[in-house]
């Protein structure tokens, strides 16, 4: 959701519909991969905008209702891409590095209000973006983690489910699914 008001928006749809908002999960991410010598500003923009950004202002829009409640998981997916930096990626690694600071500096402002903030930051997952990488690259990919294999989406929110079910005092982390690519 990279505008304030769609965040806002779907936010209040939700309320309007089910009078509480108890879990959010910031999974939106686009890539507009270049190396630096070739990334345009719209590049960088879009891609803040839409992971970075997004994250903010759905937060934002979802932080009342949740202080209001006395409740709230927040799950902020990221990537380990925002961990150790990639070729060609600076506006992603930046855009998801910066949603580790953010999901490590909000549970400073929201713990005294019940809410929990955690990220998870998954290794390379089946996902249209990820089956967009050709063969042989995916091939040397895949070899370089220990499990041999790319993550299912299921994997990755089964971690989700977990943060929200039975993270109640977990809060400011990151969790790594990644098959051990990256520690």
């Amino acid at each position: 959701m990279a505008k304030k008001g769609e965040a806002a928006r779907i936010v209040k749809a939700a309320l309007d519909k089910w009078q509480r908002l108890d879990i959010l999960v910031n999974n939106a991410g686009i890539t507009r991969d270049r190396s630096m010598r070739k990334m345009t500003d719209d590049d960088w923009v879009a891609v803040i905008n839409t992971n970075l950004n997004g994250t903010f202002y759905c937060t934002s829009a979802a932080i009342p209702a949740m202080v209001n409640q006395m409740f709230g998981r927040i799950i902020n997916i990221s990537s380990v891409v925002g961990q150790m930096g990639a070729f060609g990626q600076a506006n992603y690694s930046a855009s998801k590095g910066g949603i580790i600071a953010f999901t490590k500096t909000l549970p400073l402002e929201m713990a005294k209000f019940n809410i929990t903030a955690n990220a998870i930051a998954p290794g390379f997952t089946s996902t249209e973006m990820v089956d967009a990488i050709p063969e042989e690259i995916a091939a040397q990919i895949k070899a370089k983690i220990p499990l041999g294999r790319f993550a299912t989406v299921e994997e990755i929110a089964k971690a989700a489910a977990f943060l929200a079910a039975d993270g109640d005092y977990i809060t400011g982390q990151e969790l790594n699914v990644n098959g051990e690519y990256h520690m």
